[in-house]
């Protein structure tokens, strides 16, 4: 692919778009950290000081991403959570469901966890402050959809529901750098089975987890019901 000088706004927003579907695809090839600045000049067919018009690094191309594979995800995730949560069921139930829902659409979304999991560390470094208010002021709108989505299906949960989400993504990145073993990590699993144990099932794990976090934040905000069963739960 080769460009022409963009000489209107309209061809500017073009060149910007094709610099981050480019940027997409090369997310579907590799991870994050092998995404370079030349590679990706080289397969939309510019100067890489030519995409440095558009954006001022890496970090910020991947940020951009970030921002449009969150909105993307919750609208997908939305429609799950309304089939897949029973409204009869007690806020304990209804939680786990919401932690099954939850779990099986993120471990879909690879690309999604890989670029939470490299957020904090590298996507917000090397860029400006412009940068990162620009994708933090439209994370507070996605968080805050976020929240209002899970409030919907489980109240009881209150002012929890933010932090069951904040964490949920967090989870879902981290535990997403384990699931995915080098192959020297692979070689050692061949050589000692038993250490297979430190390569968890991605969507088992994080189901499990956010299943949990999701009934501490009911016992936490004193949702009577949640507590009886929690403990009801710990009772041998």
């Amino acid at each position: 692919m080769t460009f022409q000088r963009a000489r209107s706004e309209e061809q500017r927003a073009i060149r910007r778009q094709a610099i981050l579907d480019t940027a997409m695809a090369m997310l579907d090839e590799m991870p994050v950290a092998e995404v370079s600045l030349n590679e990706l000049s080289r397969r939309v067919g510019l100067a890489k000081s030519n995409v440095l018009r558009y954006f001022e690094s890496r970090e910020a191309v991947l940020l951009e991403l970030l921002t449009g594979a969150l909105q993307a995800w919750l609208a997908e995730v939305s429609d799950e959570l309304a089939t897949g949560i029973d409204a009869h069921l007690s806020a304990m139930g209804r939680g786990d469901q919401m932690a099954a829902v939850l779990s099986r659409s993120l471990a879909r979304h690879t690309v999604l966890l890989d670029l939470v999991g490299a957020q904090a560390g590298v996507l917000e470094h090397n860029v400006s402050v412009d940068v990162v208010v620009r994708h933090k002021q439209s994370a507070l709108t996605t968080l805050g959809a976020a929240v209002e989505m899970i409030r919907r299906r489980v109240p009881e949960l209150g002012d929890g529901a933010r932090t069951v989400c904040m964490t949920t993504l967090i989870l879902a990145g981290a535990l997403s750098t384990y699931c995915r073993p080098s192959a020297s990590v692979l070689a050692a699993y061949e050589v000692d089975p038993a250490l297979a144990q430190f390569a968890p099932d991605l969507r088992s794990s994080l189901e499990s987890s956010v299943a949990m976090l999701i009934r501490g934040a009911l016992v936490r905000s004193g949702d009577p019901l949640g507590a009886s069963e929690a403990q009801a739960g710990s009772t041998p």
